[in-house]
């Protein structure tokens, strides 16, 4: 059979198997072996085994369950509530102060958990009842919040980013310095947004009212509470990009440095250490069953000969080299409302990336567009993780309609952001650049 057919062949099952609502991590890992022992019989089974050690001693994997474990331990210290209430001490006074705030603690909450559906859950349980409470538009006070919440896989730390720098073989500290940009970028996107809507229409974002404000006094003594987050999260993507520290080094001393923020804020007890173990086991086991998947799936791609064929047939479109980049972005786009970015990443990145460079572009600027598309996916429906993440923490009165409404302005700030970074990739790789390796 030719290697057109097995190609063919292998896309068609995997999309299959992935339509059929089996987890993804064994249609891919199930796919290969079955490649494996048709192609080439039983006593090639071994080498699926042998692919598999050499994940499980990849140093680099060890980064996720620390960067888990550090986003654990902080979530149990309480540093949310206090952000926010520091937050709302500053800017409260403004129309749409909190939904600014909002956004900000977000951006606040990425660098420390890394990643979105828990930011968004944290951001659901502390900011919507707020926002709801001061009358807030409901489409403003849950736009914010899910997108917010989805700037946790772009703003490193973020696992993404690891299995990206995995899987397309590019050095995961650069892809952490490359997306602060454009993190913050987007974040001031959504400000903007935010700030001209209810100065236009004041009744979506009512200040809070001058009787409830405090005075600069109390404001200052509130932002004591962010001051350890804030050196924890220097500590980590400074010693990364001063080269002191490798991603791995740096997540282990991200753990150990929320283990410290919580004994300093008295919070540190058996209960919340072993919730947070817990959480980062229950985490880590299903992003590393998918990782191994990937991996038999990526070694039967390259097997057969598949990079080749997919290169001939995108490299091929006529129009320039940006055709098959554009063509590459609208896929990674629709792939985003139907399955989870993890997957999306295993599955394209072996294949886009070689594209990408023979093509002449910058893989790693390439990278973090690709995570910016992720960010997006998160929102899009029908399968937007954050969409079902919101639902699960609103109130009963709050429906689908709403969510689904609530997040089309943003979508579109992320599109807006996309094409941004796409005109002027010096946003994405200027200070990776200046990164001593």
């Amino acid at each position: 059979m030719s290697d057109g057919a097995l190609t063919a062949i292998l896309f068609s099952s995997m999309l299959l198997l992935v339509m059929s609502g089996l987890p993804i991590a064994f249609a891919l890992g199930g796919l290969a072996v079955v490649f494996t022992l048709a192609l080439w019989g039983s006593h090639a089974l071994l080498l699926p085994v042998m692919n598999i050690y050499g994940s499980m001693t990849n140093y680099l994997l060890v980064a996720v369950p620390l960067f888990i474990f550090m986003s654990s331990m902080l979530e149990r210290t309480g540093l949310a509530e206090d952000f926010f209430d520091a937050v709302q001490n500053w800017i409260g006074g403004v129309r749409g102060g909190l939904a600014i705030g909002t956004v900000l603690m977000s951006m606040a909450l990425a660098a420390m958990v890394g990643i979105s559906a828990a930011s968004t859950a944290i951001l659901g349980l502390i900011a919507l009842p707020a926002m709801l409470k001061r009358h807030y538009n409901k489409e403003i006070a849950l736009g914010s919040i899910q997108a917010g919440g989805a700037l946790g896989v772009l703003i490193p730390p973020s696992v993404l980013m690891i299995i990206l720098g995995l899987f397309g073989e590019l050095s995961v500290g650069k892809l952490f310095i490359g997306g602060i940009i454009p993190g913050i970028i987007l974040g001031c996107l959504f400000i903007i947004y935010i700030v001209l809507r209810c100065r236009f229409q004041p009744h979506l974002g009512p200040a809070v009212p001058p009787e409830e404000r405090v005075d600069i006094r109390q404001k200052l003594v509130s932002l004591r509470v962010i001051l350890l987050p804030i050196i924890l999260i220097l500590m980590v993507m400074g010693t990364i990009f001063a080269g002191i520290a490798t991603v791995t080094e740096a997540a282990g001393m991200g753990a150990f440095g929320s283990i410290l923020i919580a004994a300093v804020t008295r919070r540190l007890n058996w209960q919340n250490f072993k919730e947070a173990c817990y959480g980062t086991l229950r985490v880590s086991a299903m992003i590393m069953w998918i990782v191994f998947g990937a991996i038999l799936f990526k070694a039967i791609y390259y097997a057969i000969g598949a990079p080749g064929i997919v290169e001939d047939i995108l490299t091929g479109v006529a129009g320039g080299h940006w055709i098959p980049i554009i063509i590459m972005v609208v896929i990674l786009i629709i792939l985003g409302c139907f399955l989870d970015p993890g997957a999306i990443t295993m599955i394209t990145i072996p294949i886009f990336i070689p594209i990408v460079t023979s093509l002449g572009f910058d893989p790693l600027w390439f990278g973090i567009i690709f995570v910016i598309i992720m960010e997006m996916g998160y929102l899009t429906p029908p399968f937007g993780m954050n969409l079902f993440v919101m639902k699960g923490v609103a109130p009963p009165e709050i429906t689908m309609g709403d969510i689904y409404r609530s997040i089309i302005p943003f979508v579109l700030l992320q599109l807006l952001a996309l094409i941004i970074i796409m005109i002027f990739p010096q946003l994405a790789v200027w200070l990776p650049k200046l990164m001593i390796d």
